[in-house]
């Protein structure tokens, strides 16, 4: 089997908006997005809702916590306000870019189809402000894109996005300490090894699934009967998101010389991957089959994980002598 890293468009609007944000200062996306610490698990929101993405973990979570083991710094916002946060925003884009989000994506309708909340969470950044519209590079292909105030104010309100405040933006990105990007995926494991556990996930609706009983619980609701929210949410976000996440976190880990995790992250990749098409052709039996052989690889993940984790705790405590082994 052939493995090389995946380079192509994909939904990664967080990753791709924080990178526009660090700069030439910054690691490039596949290591971001790693650090977010979303490739570690599986979730099932609610008994309802599947992601392929860490159990209690979310993309405001995931962008705080890769600045942190990046070594940068930056200042978060929330206006309940609409007038006080647009006067913010203005204020704040004198001194340059600034990330905006969640929002909800249904709203910019700029992107083809959009016409009214569909509960898709979404990042962007935004370059200019003015009374009538806000100028964006919206990461899911649209550089330059300009939105309608309306829209904007509508989207930014994020009521119907599961996660975050009205109105957040990201200013004022500074780095303090140069992390090197293995120094950087090395500080992300502990947090990866506790949310495969199960812990930090804290706050989820009532039946909410993680890791192998999520992906066992999907299994049978697919097989079940796998309505077309559910389908459609899964083929056009959920796997392809999901799948490109796991391969970005194998080629992360192996750069870091986690050679076992790298191989079950890897092995996650295809499975995910492999839904995509089962999926399209309503091959529900052969996609549960497959989410059946994921569920217990999360826990393999985790043993890999830990393992690697004592090495570093004990390459920390001996000093860099040991670094070599």
């Amino acid at each position: 089997m052939i493995d090389i890293p995946y380079r192509g468009s994909g939904p990664y609007c967080y990753a791709n908006s924080l990178a526009m944000m660090l700069g030439s200062g910054g690691p490039p996306t596949d290591v971001l997005e790693t650090v977010t610490g979303s490739p570690f698990g599986m979730q099932l929101v609610g008994g309802s809702l599947p992601f392929f993405d860490a159990f209690g973990w979310d993309p405001d979570l995931g962008i705080d916590e890769a600045l942190d083991v990046l070594g940068w710094t930056a200042e978060t916002a929330s206006e309940p306000d609409p007038d006080t946060a647009f006067a913010r925003l203005a204020e704040n884009l004198a001194d340059g870019p600034v990330l905006i989000g969640p929002v909800e994506m249904g709203h910019l309708r700029h992107q083809p189809g959009m016409t009214g909340p569909i509960g898709a969470d979404h990042f962007l950044v935004a370059l200019a402000a003015d009374n009538e519209s806000v100028l964006t590079h919206d990461p899911q292909g649209y550089p330059y894109a300009r939105i309608p105030r309306r829209d904007f104010a509508a989207a930014w309100r994020a009521e119907t996005v599961a996660y975050g405040k009205p109105h957040t933006m990201r200013t004022n990105f500074v780095r303090h300490t140069v992390v090197t990007a293995e120094a950087a995926i090395d500080a992300a494991l502990p947090r990866a090894i506790r949310r495969l556990s199960g812990e930090a996930a804290a706050g989820l609706p009532p039946g909410s699934l993680g890791n192998g009983d999520a992906a066992l619980a999907l299994a049978k609701r697919i097989e079940d009967d796998c309505d077309p929210d559910l389908r459609g949410l899964l083929i056009h976000f959920g796997i392809r998101v999901g799948a490109r996440r796991l391969a970005d976190a194998a080629v992360c880990l192996r750069r870091a010389g986690h050679d076992e995790a790298a191989d079950v992250a890897t092995r996650q990749a295809r499975l995910v991957g492999s839904l995509q098409y089962d999926l399209v052709v309503e091959d529900d039996e052969r996609a549960a089959g497959t989410l059946r052989t994921l569920a217990p690889t999360y826990e393999e993940l985790r043993l890999a994980l830990s393992t690697t984790d004592q090495y570093l705790l004990r390459r920390n405590r001996t000093g860099p002598t040991r670094a070599a082994e």
